[in-house]
């Protein structure tokens, strides 16, 4: 078998899931493309067919492949359904309908990471950000101003018309045009107050309150490469969290 890139005291099937997760990095295969059988990656890593079942097992409960019946396994990607989206998206209506908003773009723009900034995307303060905003209006009703910052080194070229000019998700844009996967989130909510500059934006009284929601958003070898400071109305839609 390859050496394992894990620690030889991992139970194997982790040691395997670890020599599939860099190959996926790597782009072994596309997002959206199948990767090889489990018999084909039992020969390949030399073992058994359950251990690379486990393997990949711990992969879709990772939501980096998604198992289809009678098809195989294939690398996961934002570009291909409604799965990909709400797993990011938790803003519901009351009646906890999920709906696609629509995503309007107000303006992208550089600059450079605060202190605050830099530490939570590992950067150093004065590195080069690129600053998104866009609203998510839903059935036509402003609800979410996101503010954005993505590590300029991994944006190259990303400018406001590139964006408008790519149909689909966000997270599909970046995984498409930059190949950088989005894959998991630490997310921290509190009540804010709309500002003066906020407010506006949201057809809101300054003042009124509104759920701020901060994410961390990372890709493989949980690098951060994401800061996204949502601001939510609450008249009508509330946050959804499924835990267990």
């Amino acid at each position: 078998m390859a050496t394992a890139a894990a620690p030889s005291f991992q139970p194997l099937y982790l040691q395997i899931k670890s020599l599939l997760v860099k190959s996926l990095e790597a782009v072994e295969w596309q997002p959206g493309e199948a990767i090889p059988s489990e018999v084909a990656l039992a020969r390949r890593f030399g073992v058994s067919q359950g251990t690379v079942r486990k393997a990949i097992d711990a992969l879709a409960a990772d939501n980096l492949v998604v198992r289809r019946q009678g098809k195989g396994t294939f690398v996961a990607t934002h570009t291909e359904d409604d799965a990909s989206m709400f797993r990011f998206l938790r803003i519901r209506r009351d009646n906890g309908a999920q709906e696609h908003p629509a995503s309007r773009l107000l303006d992208v723009r550089r600059g450079k990471a605060g202190a605050a900034t830099a530490r939570l995307l590992e950067l150093r303060p004065g590195d080069p950000v690129i600053l998104i905003r866009r609203v998510l209006d839903y059935a036509g009703e402003p609800v979410v101003l996101d503010e954005i910052t993505l590590p300029a080194a991994l944006f190259r070229g990303l400018t406001k018309a590139r964006y408008e000019a790519y149909h689909g998700s966000m997270y599909g844009f970046f995984e498409t045009e930059y190949g950088v996967r989005m894959l998991k989130a630490h997310e921290r909510i509190k009540a804010v107050a709309a500002d003066q500059g906020t407010a506006p934006i949201l057809g809101v009284a300054p003042g009124t309150p509104l759920l701020e929601v901060d994410r961390v958003t990372l890709t493989y070898g949980d690098r951060p490469v994401e800061f996204r400071r949502g601001l939510c109305t609450t008249r009508g839609f509330h946050y959804h969290n499924h835990l267990g």
